[in-house]
């Protein structure tokens, strides 16, 4: 090559070097605007929420009203205040906010608010996808535990693995609760507890103990993850109709368990879920029984018993609790027909 052409050459990234010099310094500009700007919206928000907490507790206190007109009035704001709740929730989506405790002692004070739908969106299909990998992972390494490898150090990987797993849901759920989605309540703390049982199942030593409740356990997280994939292959398939008709939020995610909008078309899932929630429960009584045995020394089996208690009563009452939720609407619809 000559060297007029190379300086040719040369010529034409020194321009577009000044250009992305330019580029990058208005980038520079418009993202402080708009960190001023989403520190405008954040104090208006907290004002307004104050402001119309005020006003709820003020209209609580009024004097109940002869006039008609009034207490429609007062019905109509107390509608749109419930309304501008939920708006003020969707702008927050987008907008950064502190992270929990949870997300603080693991990450620190790293924002990670994601400032636009198609990345919000795709960190929630990875997460999807990531639970579906996993499961079918967990659901093979399990079966190969329980009936081709009869090894502590297998066992141990396996646990580890669930350990993994579940720590790893939690930070993910967190991010996510951080970015819009409304998974909440027990299903959250489920995952926190899943991951507590796993890491002292993790601990528990090769015992006569162990080695009794081992094939049990095994046989439980074989079905506990043949559930999981029924559930995330139905559940995604229900969303994605729900949303489609406006009927659930763009960042709602896949449970393991039953909610209120899966009434419609997944009704057939209980009895699964019914059946794991009582093997949850056998598991307890099981190795509450373990617990004393003559020959038992260690404490990870009285724990685990607890642990499993507490998952049985969590995961089945919120699952009624649902159902009786959803039969009183249901009562609710048919009466005032």
């Amino acid at each position: 090559m000559a060297f007029q052409e190379c300086w040719e050459e040369w010529e034409v990234l020194d321009k577009d070097y000044l250009m992305l010099q330019e580029t990058h310094k208005l980038y520079k500009q418009q993202l402080e605007e708009v960190i001023k700007l989403q520190n405008t919206c954040l104090t208006s928000i907290e004002r307004q929420k104050k402001k119309y907490k005020e006003l709820a507790s003020n209209l609580q206190q009024c004097e109940p009203l002869d006039s008609e007109e009034h207490s429609r009035e007062t019905e109509f704001m107390k509608e749109l205040m419930k309304e501008r709740q939920n708006i003020f929730f969707e702008m927050e989506a987008f907008l950064p906010k502190r992270n929990g405790l949870y997300l603080t002692l693991v990450l620190g004070n790293v924002n990670v608010t994601l400032l636009s739908k198609q990345a919000k969106f795709a960190y929630k299909d990875e997460y999807e996808k990531f639970k579906l990998f996993l499961t079918i992972i967990l659901l093979l390494i399990s079966f190969s535990c329980r009936f081709l490898l009869n090894s502590r150090v297998a066992d141990s990987v396996f646990n580890f693995l669930l350990v993994w797993y579940y720590c790893t849901l939690t930070i993910r759920e967190s991010i996510l609760i951080n970015n819009g989605s409304r998974i909440k309540g027990w299903w959250v703390i489920h995952h926190y507890i899943s991951a507590f049982l796993s890491g002292v199942m993790l601990t528990w030593p090769d015992s006569k103990m162990y080695q009794l409740f081992r094939n049990q356990f095994l046989s439980f997280s074989m079905y506990q993850s043949f559930v999981q994939f029924l559930q995330y292959y139905y559940q995604s398939g229900c969303l994605y109709r729900l949303r489609a008709l406006g009927e659930r939020h763009n960042m709602d995610l896949t449970v393991e368990g039953f909610q209120s909008w899966m009434w419609r078309g997944l009704t057939f899932l209980l009895p699964f879920l019914f059946f794991g929630h009582f093997w949850q429960l056998f598991n307890a009584i099981t190795l509450f029984k373990l617990s004393d045995h003559p020959e038992c020394k260690e404490w990870q089996v009285s724990m685990c018993g607890i642990t499993f208690l507490i998952l049985f009563l969590g995961n089945f009452l919120t699952t009624v609790r649902v159902i009786y939720q959803k039969q009183k609407q249901r009562e609710n619809k048919n009466k005032q027909l």
